[in-house]
């Protein structure tokens, strides 16, 4: 092209793009107030419906009230309960529960990839697998106690049978169901059976343990609860029993309510370590959120 000829402007869409990608933005945000807003407006309901049901039609010594429990949690945190300070019954608790989640999500995860990439050992362990994952957990929740105890180590026990098959189940399917093609490629070029393990076995299966783990910690609260109502010294499942024993039921509520949060901040916590280990996949195209 000669200087003397004439430059055509040049059209181009840059700064159209940001307005693009911010009405999606605007759009998410608005529809995450509205979600939130409901969410809040269905507590309310709930929370004032039951408060006037329990003051006019239904009797709150057996079903309490929001009122009853608030005052209940009030007193709880700052005069303390029948078996100490609210903080270490809770941090009791969570500490039986952390252990048996941890060490109940390990024992599923190896386990369950070894068995899942071994059919012959997997084939002869299979009805003992089962037969076990049968048992009744309350029955063997006795049966800690009378074997470890009435400390910790009976209500982690408790919580780590709960994980592990919960876990176990997970891990064994996300090992199976590895593509078989990507398996191949890496023997041919020359993976170790670890490299292989590393590589290929526990990054396919993240996501099948990952969905267990959620699952899963509520499922420790809940064995670390149950091994403390069969016996314990301390605890939110020794508090629980104790209203039920003096016909409390807002302590009962209160301390389902604080197992509750316990549950909701480790679901949060288990959320947001999906997100990183999971972090070098493509976002999904019309992926749900919410659950």
């Amino acid at each position: 092209m000669s200087l003397d000829t004439p430059v055509q402007p040049r059209t181009t869409t840059a700064p159209a793009a940001p307005a693009a990608t911010r009405r999606p933005r605007r759009r998410r945000t608005s529809q995450s107030w509205a979600t939130h807003a409901v969410r809040a407006a269905l507590i309310v309901v709930w929370l004032g419906s039951w408060e006037i049901t329990a003051r006019t039609v239904i009797d709150p010594f057996y079903y309490s009230m929001p009122s009853q429990i608030w005052d209940k949690l009030v007193i709880w945190f700052t005069d303390g309960t029948s078996q100490g300070s609210i903080w270490a019954n809770i941090a009791v608790t969570l500490e039986e529960a952390v252990l048996g989640f941890a060490l109940g999500t390990l024992a599923g995860v190896v386990l369950g990839v070894v068995l899942g990439r071994s059919r012959f050992v997997a084939d002869v362990l299979a009805p003992f697998i089962k037969g076990a994952n049968a048992i009744p957990r309350i029955v063997l929740a006795s049966l800690f106690v009378i074997w470890f105890g009435l400390g910790m180590s009976s209500k982690v026990a408790t919580a780590f049978v709960l994980v592990f098959f919960a876990v176990f189940f997970n891990a064994f399917q996300g090992a199976r169901e590895v593509d078989k093609v990507l398996v191949d490629n890496a023997r041919i070029l020359g993976a170790s059976r670890w490299d292989l393990m590393r590589s290929v076995i526990l990054p396919s299966a993240t996501s099948w343990i990952l969905a267990s783990m959620h699952v899963a910690f509520g499922f420790a609260l809940i064995g670390a609860i149950v091994g403390e109502y069969t016996g314990a010294d301390q605890g939110l499942g020794l508090l629980i029993n104790h209203s039920q024993g003096n016909f409390d039921a807002a302590g009962i509520y209160a301390g389902m309510l604080i197992t509750t949060v316990l549950a909701l901040v480790a679901e949060w916590l288990i959320t947001q370590l999906e997100v990183r280990l999971t972090s070098w996949r493509p976002p999904a195209s019309g992926q749900a959120s919410g659950l």
